[in-house]
């Protein structure tokens, strides 16, 4: 399951790389400027998983947290 999200940075990469590497300048300023809407998806996916409306299939045993960060496989800063 791809989200709206990762289907424009998907994109974005495969149209302009320079904008991911990390070790450039316009790098870090693209991630930087874009992180706080990876921020605010990743909070909307918690909140709709907590309150069960992902798919219509949760693990009741799982925590929100967790389920984003295994299904959408978060990397650390």
């Amino acid at each position: 399951m791809k989200t709206a999200m990762q289907e424009l940075f998907s994109k974005l990469e495969i149209e302009h790389p320079n904008l991911f590497n990390v070790y450039t300048t316009e790098g870090k300023e693209f991630i930087n400027s874009y992180i706080k809407f990876i921020e605010m998806e990743k909070q909307q996916i918690i909140e709709a998983y907590s309150e069960g409306d992902v798919n219509g299939i949760m693990n009741n045993e799982m925590r929100a947290e967790q389920y984003y960060n295994e299904t959408f496989k978060k990397e650390t800063h």
